[in-house]
């Protein structure tokens, strides 16, 4: 677990990152709120000014963070992240083992791991995901949550590697539930 949504791991940086991408760690009491204000925002607002994101497609993922406390499903509390756990952070050892590499740490919501798995995609993630629901089962409805948690990652890509992100973005805004 984490004290706080955004805390950093014990002596971790208040100012960190997320690849080469800056990421703030300051605390905060509900994910909705502080996933939309210290997560998405800042990469939302940064996107649109470099142009990679029209004003008006930002206001489509504007609307969904208006909505963000309606649609991250029941409260949890604070869990510890890896923070940017794609494939290429895991590494898989030829005994099986599997060891996570190059974390940017930080209290977040359990779901927004694994959606980042599903996002850039993970050998065995069924198996993976199995485990996961075994020890700590999520709460009904995770699968339809996934784009959200993505937006933050898609946002990070779409300043620091183009437009295909940003539509990717959009799309993830598109398809949160009405």
């Amino acid at each position: 677990g984490a004290p706080a949504f955004g805390a950093p791991p014990p002596g971790g940086p208040e100012e960190a990152y997320i690849g080469r991408a800056p990421m703030r760690n300051v605390p905060g009491d509900d994910w909705p709120s502080w996933y939309a204000a210290h997560r998405v925002l800042p990469y939302l607002r940064r996107a649109v000014d470099e142009g990679v994101l029209r004003p008006a497609e930002a206001a489509e993922i504007e609307g969904v963070l208006e909505r963000l406390p309606d649609l991250a499903g029941p409260a949890e509390p604070p869990a510890r992240l890896h923070g940017d756990l794609w494939n290429g952070n895991v590494l898989w050892g030829a005994d099986g083992r599997v060891w996570l590499i190059d974390p940017a740490a930080h209290g977040g919501h359990r779901e927004t791991d694994l959606a980042m798995l599903h996002l850039f995609g993970c050998p065995h993630l069924d198996r993976v995901l199995a485990g996961y629901q075994e020890a700590a089962p999520l709460a009904d409805g995770w699968r339809d949550r996934i784009g959200l948690h993505q937006l933050f990652p898609l946002l990070v890509h779409a300043v620091l590697f183009g437009r295909g992100y940003a539509e990717q973005a959009l799309a993830a805004a598109r398809g949160a539930p009405a």
